[in-house]
């Protein structure tokens, strides 16, 4: 049961980084719970679902001609670790992402950046 877990997260978070490069509201809607907390810690932000959702019409403008590559680094017990690459047409970003999951549904999201390229993901 662990591993059918392990892949239900990996799967929820496979989804997440496909709509988030399309700017998916409906998609990211759906996969977020309603009382979903995100923190952005470099800009020292903390978004609500709606907020978050309502960020989509400015994202959808910086991430186009995007690409978004991502790898799990450990799922254990709902949180998910992941380090992102996020490739902008005119610079790249390497993060590292922190998901609670409950139910296939995102809890809590904290994300911050590891280094100001991809280099060597």
């Amino acid at each position: 049961m662990l591993g059918s877990a392990r892949a239900d997260d990996n799967a929820v978070i496979g989804r997440w980084y496909s709509a988030l490069l399309v700017a998916d509201r409906g998609s990211l809607a759906d996969m977020l719970a309603d009382d979903a907390r995100i923190r952005l810690q470099d800009v020292d932000t903390e978004q609500n679902k709606q907020q978050f959702l309502a960020s989509m019409d400015e994202w959808q403008g910086a991430v186009s001609g995007a690409d978004i590559r991502h790898r799990v680094e450990s799922a254990d017990n709902g949180l998910v670790t992941v380090v992102v690459c996020y490739d902008f047409p005119g610079n790249d970003l390497l993060t590292r992402e922190v998901f609670a999951l409950t139910d296939e549904r995102i809890t809590a999201s904290s994300q911050a950046t590891i280094a100001e390229n991809c280099d060597g993901f």
